[in-house]
């Protein structure tokens, strides 16, 4: 099967069935989703929705988190990995905010990666979500998921080659639930140690699938 063929079968299954796919992490606002993408790497989006009801009720605003200080902040989020970390990238983050842009999360990916804790999968989310610009992030679900499928070449190395490989092929109005679509796919059938072909319902246009089963 060649390439657009799977592209066009890939969005045509899941505009039918999952046409409101979106992010898992709770938020309520730009400032929250932010600090949300920046918990969750390397971590579950289940474990930062349990601790950041209570750092989004006490830091409310980027005023609040960037006057705070290490030892306030850290308890909140100390069962995230890599808390003393992302501790300092939010207090960080928040500070810069404040500083550099008026205390509003910017929309542009370049502005976006400036800030403490944020890469470039991190700022696309954030375009992507808040600003519905055609940006897509490429996580490790992203990046197993378009490979096994046979979206983007088994050669490609790194997640901005995945990247650029699925926005040249997924038209414009497709690639901010194309990342949800991969993304949930791989977290809940497509697993990494033991995909669960036997429930997948896109089998039909795998590329692992007919390597190691047909």
């Amino acid at each position: 099967m060649q390439r657009k063929e799977r592209f066009q079968k890939f969005i045509e299954y899941f505009t039918a069935h999952q046409p409101e796919a979106e992010t898992e992490l709770n938020y309520g606002n730009s400032f929250e989703l932010l600090i949300a993408v920046i918990l969750s790497a390397q971590c579950t989006d289940k474990r930062i929705n349990q601790v950041t009801p209570a750092l989004f009720r006490d830091f409310p605003t980027p005023q609040h988190l960037a006057a705070a200080h290490f030892d306030e902040v850290f308890p909140y989020i100390r069962s995230v990995s890599y808390p003393n970390n992302k501790t300092r990238h939010l207090i960080g983050m928040a500070k810069m905010l404040v500083e550099d842009f008026g205390s509003e999360v910017p929309s542009d990916v370049k502005e976006l990666q400036k800030l403490p804790g944020v890469g470039r999968k991190t700022a696309n989310v954030i375009a992507s979500v808040v600003y519905d610009q055609p940006t897509l992030a490429v996580d490790t679900h992203v990046f197993r998921v378009s490979k096994r499928l046979g979206l983007v070449n088994q050669n490609a190395k790194t997640p901005l080659e995945v990247e650029k490989q699925l926005l040249q092929n997924i038209p414009e109005q497709h690639v901010a639930k194309a990342h949800h679509w991969l993304i949930l796919h791989g977290r809940y059938v497509c697993l990494a140690r033991k995909p669960k072909c036997e429930d997948c319902k896109i089998t039909s246009f795998c590329r692992y699938f007919e390597k190691n089963y047909l």
